[in-house]
């Protein structure tokens, strides 16, 4: 393995910063959050036409930069320094790589270069609040995380196609002859996406299966505005959350015309390969980000500590002091090796048993609970050690404080990340455990006899 970066990753890191320190400081932040769309527009615009951010990880063929999974990780460690709220994971890091795998070559060509080129935003919509699971990074995806036919979940049916009234009832567009209904909230940017890729159940009891479906969310100018999206039965309401700077979105779908992700009928087993794929590539860029924001967290509590006086001295000199913040860089630096190693396995940096290029098992999963972890620690030090500032509600502090505790309840707990990643790994036999046959990596921690 080859550590080093190339002078384009550089490049990559350099142009990124040095634009974001321009244009994102707290107060720009937090001015962002609370406009409509819940993130600065132009900025993103300049971002996807400057920098082909969203289609760093994309082919060339479909309008990308034709990088891989390292780069856009490295974009999202500079994203993550100044807490930028973006679609920028929603659509680079779980959309548009569902859409490459399993997406037909008519899909691909219409939407990859628009997303590429910044002129549309995707999420993935996952019913329950289950992204994790359906990621496959907290546990197997091949269960019925989708609803399995029960209320809660988001439920498909096909509708028969009548001819020239079939297209119509598809909002104009080929291929359709499905209907959503259902409900998924935690939808990452799903208030102003203007392309949902949606996990629906289908099939009812005999062919009970998961599969993804394509929902054009309509006027995009008209979303972002805060007026209603143009697809009928398709409700889109932003939720309050305590990350601000992590847009999330409450859709209610009620019989919207989707459009089948694919060719033919499905394939089930393809979809839940193609999420666990997706979720290694996600896993690395959001381990990355949040490298990035517990590195400036770190940088700007070092900084103040240096400044402060207790006693007539900085409080940085204090031996206490130095040695817990000494413990967080050690974490952070362990993070950060983690994330870049988690990239690399994600863009076939590795063969792996799942075969010539694939991703080490479980290496996302860890790589993501080992920044998770260390961006809780050093936002709750930061915190800390600002004093009594740092614990008003207003102080950039809470910034990185209210990402560490969103994204582990997003996509965590971090328990759970590293039990998976244990599971993939084959470190825990099946059956090895206490009498009950209980496998280790399934149990909680405090229920493992050390």
């Amino acid at each position: 393995m080859d550590a080093a970066f190339t002078e384009e990753q550089h490049e990559i890191r350099r142009t990124l910063r040095e634009l974001l320190l321009k244009r994102c400081g707290p107060d720009e932040v937090k001015a962002a959050v609370r406009t409509p769309p819940g993130y600065d527009t132009q900025l993103w615009q300049q971002l996807a036409g400057r920098l082909g951010l969203p289609g760093l990880a994309l082919p060339t063929a479909y309008g990308g930069v034709g990088c891989g999974p390292t780069e856009l990780a490295l974009a999202c460690e500079e994203t993550g320094r100044v807490v930028l709220p973006s679609p920028l994971v929603a659509t680079a890091a779980l959309a548009a790589p569902l859409l490459l795998a399993l997406g037909s070559e008519r899909q691909r060509t219409t939407l990859l270069p628009a997303l590429a080129a910044g002129e549309l935003t995707a999420t993935l919509a996952v019913p329950g609040g289950r992204l994790a699971t359906a990621l496959a990074l907290t546990g197997p995806n091949d269960g019925d995380w989708a609803g399995d036919g029960r209320a809660g979940g988001i439920q498909a049916r096909r509708v028969p196609e009548e001819g020239a009234a079939a297209p119509a009832r598809n909002g104009g567009r080929p291929g359709g002859g499905w209907r959503l209904y259902g409900e998924a909230g935690q939808v990452l940017n799903g208030h102003t996406a203007d392309v949902l890729v949606v996990a629906a159940h289908t099939g009812g009891f005999a062919r009970s299966r998961t599969l993804l479906f394509l929902v054009r969310a309509g006027d995009a100018g008209a979303a972002r505005s805060g007026a209603e999206p143009g697809v009928p039965g398709l409700l889109r309401t932003r939720q309050t959350a305590l990350d601000e700077t992590r847009p999330q979105a409450r859709l209610e779908l009620r019989d919207v015309p989707a459009e089948l992700l694919g060719d033919g009928d499905g394939d089930a087993a393809a979809v839940a390969r193609a999420l666990a794929a997706t979720g290694v590539v996600a896993a690395a860029a959001l381990a990355a980000e949040a490298v990035g924001a517990a590195d400036t967290a770190l940088a700007r509590t070092v900084a103040h500590v240096q400044q402060r006086e207790q006693f007539g001295r900085p409080i940085g000199s204090f031996q206490a002091v130095q040695h817990r913040l000494a413990d967080l860089y050690v974490a952070l630096q362990a993070a950060r090796s983690a994330a870049h190693y988690a990239a690399w396995s994600a863009g076939g940096g590795r063969a792996a048993p799942g075969g010539p290029g694939a991703a080490e098992p479980g290496v996302g999963a860890l790589a993501l609970a080992q920044a998770l972890e260390a961006l809780r620690a050093v936002a709750a030090e930061a915190v800390q050690l600002h004093g009594g500032i740092g614990f008003t509600w207003e102080h950039e502090a809470h910034l990185y404080f209210k990402r560490a505790a969103c994204d582990e309840l997003l996509l965590g707990p971090v328990h759970r990340l590293r039990a998976r990643a244990a599971e993939e790994a084959g470190l825990f036999p099946e059956g090895a455990g206490e009498p009950g046959g209980v496998p280790l990596a399934g149990r909680a921690p405090e229920a493992v006899e050390v």
